[in-house]
């Protein structure tokens, strides 16, 4: 009887012992995936940044409000020659802007047609 006795008193000692283990890892387990989740959300911020700089000219000369503005406005623009005219208002706007800053910005847009304009994949103007 003492041995039986012995064997679930070490038993439930190991089982103890192991608990703070079983925590720690638990813990590091959810640090990491805090840590992953946070580095993805990062990464997922900094390409919408890349991508809107891509897109929106003189990006660097604007706040986050006129950023946001710019783009409801192409978004509410009901033709392409509505957004045509606002991007080529916005283009002067940035230019005025630059230079007062003593800043020199391209002439043109880098990628020209911004969001919603252009060919988009597979263009071409092939009837297939």
């Amino acid at each position: 009887m003492n041995k039986r006795i012995s064997l679930l008193v070490g038993a439930s000692l190991a089982l103890v012992m192991a608990t703070p283990v079983v925590l720690a890892a638990d813990q590091d387990r959810d640090r990491d995936q805090t840590r992953d989740q946070l580095r993805t959300r990062d990464m997922d911020k900094t390409a919408d940044q890349s991508r809107t700089r891509d897109r929106i000219y003189g990006y660097q000369l604007m706040t986050e409000q006129e950023r946001n503005q710019y783009r409801e406005r192409m978004r509410n623009a009901r033709t392409a020659q509505e957004r045509q005219r606002i991007r080529e208002q916005h283009h002067k706007q940035m230019q005025e802007r630059a230079k007062q800053r003593g800043i020199t910005l391209p002439d043109m847009p880098a990628h020209g047609m911004g969001p919603g304009g252009g060919m988009g994949p597979g263009g071409g103007g092939r009837n297939r």
